[in-house]
């Protein structure tokens, strides 16, 4: 098949340090193309493929710092409606910036959500049904109420990437983007309160640097919370290898929780809020814990031993795989293109 991806240009595919999306767009991209398939990225020009790329801007633009940096949208918009006439398939991964373009567009659209659905997002979504919405999570489905999905379809992680650790050392975790939402506030009071150790590890976006420094630093002493800054992906692997459980007080309803699964390849169990897609992800008291406070959460922390470390590694082997995400994106690409589907009515 011929197959466009369609990537946010935010940060490079894949991601130097933080970006889930690009993380999964990426394994996504480079499954097909080792399938045999003839792939084109879309995506900042310091992106890294071996599909076809065509940059639309140099950098990503949190690295370009532009002053108009939406304008660039118009720019990758652009060049869609030059080429997307010599496609089978169009998978984009941008969501709401793309969906209002799909009715121009030939060949079947698949627009993959990443992110929590809010009522603007349904709004939207609603007025462009020709558009193939895939879920990543039946919770994420479940909060869009009027919205066709074509599918629900995990992430998938290439597992051999993720070495799986018996015998950890003697500290929690909570890594993802340091905003309120993900929790790590709550992340390191639990560890004052029971303590542990625990290292924190994320980037600091520039709107929440205030959050940073006035509400978590004064709480970072350095030997018992250690902040270790954004992690690439060999780093945030030996963090995750070596944790004894990754602290996941989540505050909003996430969609997926990619890191939760990266966690558990590695055999490190989790301990979430029981919030969004988490009672997908972890089963509770097999290779992880589901808590509603930070009290439950410390309770929690005592009974990580009882979690046999191999039940998490089986639990990504057996929902979370690289190989599982392609063959449904590869079935759902075969049914739109046997049905004929198109995008333009």
């Amino acid at each position: 098949m011929r197959i466009l991806q369609i990537a946010p240009l935010w940060i490079p595919v894949p991601p130097v340090t933080y970006g889930g999306t690009e993380l999964v767009v990426s394994w996504l991209t480079e499954e097909l193309v080792k399938r045999g398939h003839d792939v084109t990225l879309l995506a900042s020009g310091d992106s890294r493929t071996s599909a076809k790329l065509i940059p639309i801007w140099p950098k990503s633009l949190w690295r370009a710092r532009l002053s108009a940096p939406h304008a660039v949208f118009g720019l990758l918009y652009e060049k869609l409606c030059q080429i997307h006439k010599g496609f089978d398939i169009i998978h984009d991964h941008c969501e709401f910036y793309t969906t209002p373009f799909s009715k121009f567009l030939k060949p079947p659209v698949i627009s993959t959500v990443h992110h929590p659905i809010y009522e603007e997002m349904v709004i939207l979504f609603k007025k462009f049904p020709n558009v193939n919405y895939v879920a990543i999570s039946n919770n994420q489905r479940q909060s869009a109420p009027g919205i066709k999905f074509a599918k629900t379809i995990y992430h998938g992680l290439p597992i051999n990437e993720y070495p799986f650790n018996e015998e950890p050392q003697d500290y929690l975790l909570w890594l993802s983007k340091i905003i309120p939402q993900k929790g790590p506030a709550d992340a390191i009071e639990v560890a004052k309160k029971t303590g542990e150790k625990l290292i924190v590890s994320g980037v600091v976006p520039k709107e929440y640097q205030d959050y940073f420094n006035y509400r978590l630093q004064p709480m970072i002493d350095g030997t018992q919370i250690r902040f270790v800054g954004a992690s690439d992906f060999n780093k945030k692997i030996e963090l995750f290898r070596n944790a004894k459980a990754l602290l996941y007080p989540i505050r909003r309803s996430e969609p997926f929780g990619l890191v939760v699964i990266e966690a558990m390849a590695c055999g490190t169990p989790v301990i979430a809020y029981r919030e969004g897609s988490m009672g997908e992800l972890i089963k509770d008291g097999e290779n992880g814990f589901l808590v509603d406070s930070q009290e439950e959460m410390a309770e929690a922390i005592k009974k990580i031993g009882q979690i046999k470390r191999i039940c998490c590694r089986r639990q990504v082997e057996k929902k979370f795989t690289r190989e599982k995400m392609v063959n449904k994106y590869e079935s759902l690409y075969n049914t739109l293109l046997k049905n004929g589907k198109k995008t333009k009515k």
